[in-house]
Formats: C-alpha cells, sequence, structure tokens
C-alpha cells in the first residue's frame, strides 16, 4: 500500500477543469516531485490533498484511509502543508508561528525537543526567535515556513515552490533542507518549478501539462528525457536561477 494513493482526480473551479484524471502514488520515505508550467494544476492537486479542494471525482487515500476536508484531523494523520508563499503569521513573532505549528499536539517534552530540530536546522531562526515573522528576508519566512511543517509531526509533508523567489544561494540551501526533511522520516511531495534542482534530489516525478499525468518515472529518467530537458531544463534551471 503506498502511503499517498491519488486515483482518477477531476478537480474544477467554475467552469474551469484544472485536474484532469490524475493518478499518482507516494511511497514511505520517497522525495516524489511535480513539474509543469504555471497553470498545470501542481498546487491544486496539492490544496486537493489537505483538504482545501473538493474534487468532482476520484479518490485521495493516505495510508489506507480517504482525506476529506477537515484539516485538523488531515494534519493529525500526519499531513503538513508549506503552501506557496509561505503564509507565515507576520504579526506574530518567529517563536509564536513555530508554536502554532504544534497547536494540536500535548506532548510536551516532544515539542520542546522539536523546536532544538529546528533551531538546529535553521540557526538564523533561533537568532530572530523574538523578531516580528513580517520582517524576516524572503528566505528566512521560507525556513519559517518549513520549520512550522516540522513542529507539526507530521511524516508527510506538501511543499509548494519552496525556492520561489529566491536568491541561488538560499534555493541551494532550500533544497539541502528538503533533503534533511527525509533524513528526519519524512515522505515529500515537491511542487517545484525550478526542475533542474527538484529532479536532482527526487526518487521519483510526474510531469503535468494541462491538468494531466502526461510522463511519470524515476528522476533521473524524467531528467534525461528530451522533452522535458526543451520544456524544463534550460541553462537557466541548472543554474539554480
Amino acid at each position: 500500500m503506498s502511503m499517498l494513493s491519488v486515483r482518477d482526480l477531476h478537480v474544477s473551479y467554475g467552469g474551469i477543469k484544472a485536474l484532469r484524471g490524475v493518478s499518482l502514488d507516494v511511497e514511505q520515505g520517497e522525495i516524489v516531485t511535480i513539474i509543469g508550467a504555471n497553470g498545470a494544476g501542481k498546487s491544486t492537486l496539492l490544496n486537493t490533498v489537505s483538504g482545501f479542494l473538493k474534487p468532482v471525482s476520484g479518490s485521495v487515500h493516505f495510508k489506507g484511509q480517504a482525506v476529506g476536508r477537515n484539516p485538523t484531523k488531515i494534519v493529525k494523520s500526519g499531513i503538513c502543508h508549506v503552501p506557496e508563499g509561505r503564509l507565515i503569521f507576520a504579526n506574530l513573532s518567529v517563536e509564536d508561528n513555530l508554536r502554532l505549528g504544534a497547536y494540536l499536539r500535548n506532548d510536551r517534552k516532544e515539542i520542546a525537543a522539536d523546536f532544538d530540530r529546528v533551531w538546529n536546522l535553521f540557526p538564523r531562526l533561533l537568532e530572530r526567535r523574538k523578531q516580528l515573522s513580517g520582517t524576516l528576508s524572503g528566505g528566512e519566512q521560507q525556513m519559517l515556513a518549513m520549520g512550522r511543517a516540522l513542529m507539526t509531526d507530521g511524516d508527510f509533508v506538501l511543499l509548494d515552490e519552496p525556492s520561489l523567489g529566491l536568491a541561488p544561494l538560499l534555493v541551494k540551501t532550500v533544497f539541502d533542507i528538503i533533503v534533511e526533511f527525509r533524513g528526519l522520516g519524512k515522505t515529500i511531495l515537491l511542487v517545484e518549478q525550478n526542475a533542474f534542482k527538484a529532479l536532482k534530489v527526487a526518487d521519483r516525478a510526474y510531469v503535468l501539462e494541462q491538468g494531466r499525468v502526461v510522463k511519470e518515472g524515476k528522476a533521473s529518467d524524467i531528467a534525461s528525457d528530451p522533452a522535458v530537458k526543451a520544456a524544463y531544463l534550460g541553462a537557466k534551471s541548472e543554474a539554480g536561477g
């Protein structure tokens, strides 16, 4: 049984069909990436998995159980979502944002241990723990959003465009952290415009075009596919821009 199983998923916004029969699987311990152009349906897929959108038809199962639309139950089941744009609480401190990630937990010793993990993983956040989150740089806000996901204690992480708008050096840092997430026992479904970087860290990949999966396979095979190279793996991507 796959950790996450999506079958024949159809999702529409009004009259616009955003997903047209998408199926995919993610096994425990994997990093699976979804690549595609803007408007391909990548974020729609993640938002459906995390319960924010209701499919017209199809199914999403996590650990063998159907995923509904109750965010509290979904987080309790082990799914945490780092959305595009970070969506941190700008008027709260770094520490308070992280504490909100653990709002469903009451295991104080483990929460304290997870704070230590976040501080070790993101020492810059430790330096700014009392600072208002809205005053952080874009890269620091992305670190905070990823740290908040760790505080949920979920074992399945949805990452939506984590490198968007970041300088090349910070892009490298974000992808290093994604690999470290797996080292902490997390399974990751990654949506990312920087296809070159995403395929480097992923085990497997799916290519979405106009709401449909058009290619799937090992990340290394997808990266070497001539059509994928032409569409998504230009020199700019390889430079990390």
